[in-house]
């Protein structure tokens, strides 16, 4: 059987694909380092942001730079490919058509775990772009699940801790999440997804009730079984 080896495309940001390389660690089921995965990462702090990309008109240099990195992978050897950035997701189908190694869509993946804990009205938390270009509301509609987005004040809040601390290196704004969290709850929300990686940085630095799904931790997981490998139970 051939080697199966994962690549991670990241930077976006950077301390997201640390952690998402540290779930990836944490969730295997390794007793030594030969039972871990054989994986590439190429942090490419150079990317375009997504967001400005996507919504301010240079879509076309973001997916070229994404699809740079794809190759490079794929020229590494890599078998199967995870982007921890949900916003550019909105490049995934396209990408897949170019490449040979399988990229791992977070956030199909995310909405069909949604699906089979049997959620019916969902938030979702990411960025503008995420938000604006309907990349979750797609999947939840193809699932018949519910997905509302934030209210312009309380996306502000969300877009403040994504930019304005955790990129910036920072744990982020507890009071921020907590009017965050009233919302949903008040807006009859039964889940929400953490669909930044950088609102996964978040949860790593203060915990989260399972009330939200980490699509960071459901990406981790579908790159360790996909490339052959069990799941250490948590």
């Amino acid at each position: 059987m051939m080697e199966q080896r994962l690549g991670i495309l990241g930077g976006m940001g950077p301390q997201a694909t640390q952690d998402f390389y540290q779930r990836i660690l944490d969730r295997t089921d390794a007793a030594c380092d030969q039972e871990h995965l054989p994986t590439l990462i190429w942090s490419d702090t150079a990317m375009p942001d997504r967001t400005a990309a996507i919504l301010g008109g240079d879509a076309e240099g973001c997916f070229q730079r994404l699809l740079a990195g794809g190759r490079l992978l794929e020229r590494g050897g890599c078998t199967v490919l995870a982007i921890p950035c949900n916003t550019s997701h909105y490049f995934a189908d396209r990408l897949q058509g170019e490449l040979s190694l399988r990229l791992i869509h977070m956030p199909r993946e995310t909405v069909g775990m949604l699906a089979e804990e049997g959620k019916k009205k969902v938030g979702i938390l990411a960025t503008d772009g995420t938000v604006r270009t309907g990349i979750y509301q797609k999947e939840c509609d193809a699932r018949n699940i519910e997905a509302l987005s934030p209210p312009e004040d309380i996306q502000k809040l969300v877009m403040s801790i994504i930019y304005d601390e955790i990129k910036r290196g920072e744990t982020g704004s507890r009071e921020k999440f907590a009017a965050i969290d009233r919302w949903l709850r008040q807006a009859g929300c039964d889940g929400a997804i953490l669909g930044c990686t950088e609102l996964s940085v978040y949860r790593t630095y203060h915990g989260l009730p399972d009330y939200y799904l980490d699509a960071m931790d459901v990406l981790a997981q579908r790159c360790i079984t996909a490339c052959g490998y069990k799941l250490r139970l948590v």
